[in-house]
């Protein structure tokens, strides 16, 4: 193998997800590399930009083994967050932080492996 990729769509979550909420998603971040034992490499990048119904945050932590990324829609509330690396994570890890932070109504999970 050479990676790990976790999907996870995240229907209505709570208002951590809306602007002006930029914070809460750099502590979700941070914690999720705490979480699932990876090392971050710089702070993560939060930036909120968009029009109409596709304004939100979109979330960058480049981790020593890959990346976290997470797409944050104010109108609707939903969430778009992948973790992939090349060390193996416990997706469970991942799916608890995200309810913890984000409440999401209900989450869509997607975990599969990567090869050349």
């Amino acid at each position: 193998m050479w990676g790990y990729h976790l999907a996870l769509d995240c229907r209505s979550c709570n208002d951590n997800v809306k602007f002006p909420n930029s914070k809460k998603i750099e502590d979700f971040a941070k914690q999720l590399v705490i979480d699932i034992d990876m090392v971050a490499y710089g702070e993560p990048q939060v930036v909120h930009f968009g029009q109409d119904n596709k304004t939100g945050y979109t979330l960058v932590q480049l981790i020593e083994t890959s990346n976290i990324c997470g797409h944050f829609c104010d109108g609707t509330g939903d969430a778009y967050i992948d973790v992939f690396s090349c060390k193996e994570f416990d997706p469970q890890t991942v799916v608890s932080l995200v309810k913890k932070y984000f409440e999401p109504e209900a989450i869509k999970m997607n975990f599969f492996t990567r090869q050349a």
